[in-house]
């Protein structure tokens, strides 16, 4: 049993090492070990272990990590037709090409909402939104959204969860749930990020269940709130063909 444990914690180390490739492309051996909370030694050897197997690449004249071609030989398999990153690229392109912005497809992970999809903007203004970035459910047009058609559970435990923001009265947010099912979609005016501003709508697969969140977000300076409440019905329209195309 006490290998079994020392087993499942090197495999749980060696994923946490593996997560903090998310942010940076390159990491070096130092900044790994104070982001997982390990000792150096212990993070070395599972480094070797990981660049055996191909997962991490150490380069010898910088001694940073990269990930390696295991990764991408993996992320090569989810590229299937029932991936909604890849089957509903060509129609957020054609949002973006109708409107102008950058157009973002957003999924609940935990109290976190990732971007999975994200077409920019052609605008020398834009806003730029990195496919893979992690944020919190409490802000935001896509978060609001995710959560609005989430169950009453998942909010509260959001709302009592030790990362919901102090300075947001529960109240006032379960008014907002309530405003955009009755609506069917949020907006954000420099809510999450000053100078920015987005509309989101939620994508309902053919069960009636929320499957995504899709969002067009850009600079204040051409995105008033007015403007906001235009585009919903646009973004509504195409997110019901977007849902007609998921299983």
């Amino acid at each position: 049993m006490e290998d079994r444990k020392l087993t499942v914690r090197a495999v749980e180390r060696a994923l946490d090492i593996l997560l903090c490739f998310t942010t940076r492309s390159d990491l070096g051996l130092t900044e790994i070990a104070s982001q997982i909370g390990l000792h150096k030694s212990t993070v070395h050897r599972l480094m070797a272990t990981l660049e055996d197997k191909g997962f991490v690449i150490r380069d010898a004249a910088t001694e940073k990590y990269r990930l390696g071609i295991r990764i991408w030989e993996l992320s090569a398999h989810m590229s299937r037709s029932d991936d909604p990153a890849i089957l509903l690229l060509p129609a957020m392109e054609r949002l973006r090409d109708r409107l102008g912005e950058t157009v973002s497809l957003y999924l609940r992970d935990g109290s976190e909402r990732i971007r999975i999809q994200a077409v920019q903007s052609d605008q020398a203004i834009r806003r730029v939104a990195p496919v893979g970035v992690r944020l919190p459910l409490s802000v935001g047009a896509s978060s609001k959204v995710l959560m609005a058609f989430a169950t009453e559970e998942d909010r509260e435990d959001l709302m009592n969860g030790p990362e919901w923001p102090v300075f947001i009265d529960p109240k006032v947010y379960l008014a907002q749930m309530k405003d955009i099912l009755e609506y069917g979609y949020a907006t954000s005016y420099e809510e999450r990020e000053p100078g920015a501003a987005a509309v989101s709508v939620p994508i309902m697969d053919r069960k009636g269940n929320i499957a995504a969140a899709l969002s067009v977000s850009g600079p204040v300076s051409r995105l008033s709130q007015e403007t906001l409440h235009e585009y919903a019905p646009v973004l509504k329209e195409a997110a019901t063909q977007m849902g007609l195309m998921l299983s």
